[in-house]
């Protein structure tokens, strides 16, 4: 098993927290993945284009013995599970399911890239980052998921999704 893999959820379609949910617990059923960590959930504007509804995020940390082309087919398969359908960029979506970081390892193909070219632009992802791994390095930009939160330009508002 490898540790330090966190993946980023996010949806804005109907049900959010429920689609976020779905595809824990299918993560959760795969034998070759271990959820080690989970941030709470949190409510945050959208990303890109703006007039739609605000997204529900969540980090978790997993340890598996995917390897990083594994890892992505499987998040695919997972997000085709949990109801995704076909959007355009930035759209809405019943569930998006992001690598975020594979340890510490840097992945860069036409397909993906890791890690996430924009984490350290995005506060919906720094600040559950923080939540569960405020320590953990970027291995490209040499910063702590923290200092990468103190100094992103994203002012965005993220906030606990509080259940109405």
């Amino acid at each position: 098993m490898r540790t330090n893999i966190f993946l980023g959820l996010g949806s804005n379609i109907d049900d959010r927290v429920g689609h976020i949910n779905t595809a824990t617990s299918l993560i959760r059923s795969c034998s070759d993945v271990k959820i080690v960590k989970s941030s709470l959930i949190y409510e945050t504007e959208p990303w890109g284009i703006r007039n739609q509804i605000a997204f529900c995020n969540q980090v978790i940390m997993l340890e598996s013995s995917f390897l990083p082309e594994d890892l992505l087919n499987f998040v695919k398969d997972i997000e085709v599970k949990t109801g995704r359908t076909q959007s355009e960029k930035w759209h809405e979506r019943e569930i998006d399911v992001d690598i975020l970081f594979y340890d510490t390892e840097v992945v860069s193909n036409e397909r993906f890239s890791i890690p996430h070219r924009e984490v350290q632009n995005r506060k919906f992802v720094l600040v559950p980052m923080c939540e569960i791994a405020k320590d953990f390095i970027h291995p490209v930009l040499n910063k702590s998921m923290e200092q990468l939160l103190n100094e992103t330009k994203d002012n965005s508002e993220v906030k606990l999704y509080k259940q109405r």
